[in-house]
């Protein structure tokens, strides 16, 4: 990976990411699962989804929430996360981005989805494992920049038959994607992730 450091200011935090920059318009801001059992942005699933856009040219940006490694502050139950989320994103406005995805991973899926009705210059969502067996994504409903989940067959968190009693509140027209055989931590599973990924690329619109 040819990612540079760089620092993300939100909230007068100093936030820690990782920024690959292309000679592309599109970018992604990519969030991780939960800091409070070991999440950050070095997850095998967040690395996983980065390489997957990183393939079809994309800038890249993943970053830690605040309270975790390098980031400053407290982790804040989803709320501050959110205003890292809009930070992270204004990286990518600043350089000119013209199109804008924005990818999490359980915890990260979770806060990407609750913010997802503010953060304006995001023109298409995706979620790896929502966690709906845990969290309460209630206030996200018809939203048409949730466009593909992805969820593992075995995955207790993010239970597939919950995901899909939810999707059509979510956006009707969303695809979702299940590994046969994945649970939560997809290990093994990491070049399937990628493939629906890249086949999303390149077969969906803005």
């Amino acid at each position: 990976m040819t990612e540079e450091r760089i620092t993300i200011v939100s909230g007068g935090l100093k936030i820690e990411g990782l920024l690959e920059k292309t000679s592309d318009q599109r970018g992604v801001v990519v969030t991780h699962p939960h800091p409070q059992y070991g999440g950050t942005m070095h997850n095998n699933v967040v690395k996983g989804i980065v390489l997957a856009y990183r393939e079809k040219g994309y800038n890249t940006l993943r970053f830690n929430f605040r309270g975790v490694e390098r980031s400053e502050g407290d982790h804040d139950n989803g709320v501050g996360e959110q205003e890292d989320v809009r930070s992270a994103l204004k990286v990518l406005e600043n350089l000119d981005i013209k199109s804008i995805d924005l990818a999490g991973y359980s915890f990260g899926a979770w806060v990407n989805a609750m913010g997802l009705g503010t953060f304006e210059r995001v023109d298409r969502m995706i979620m790896v494992s929502p966690p709906v067996g845990l969290l309460n994504f209630d206030a996200l409903t018809s939203n048409h920049k949730v466009r593909l989940v992805i969820a593992g067959s075995l995955d207790d968190i993010a239970p597939v038959k919950a995901i899909e009693e939810k999707m059509p509140f979510w956006n009707q027209e969303a695809t979702l994607h299940i590994i046969d055989g994945a649970d939560h931590m997809y290990l093994g599973e990491i070049d399937d992730l990628k493939n629906i990924i890249n086949d999303f690329l390149e077969n969906s619109t803005v």
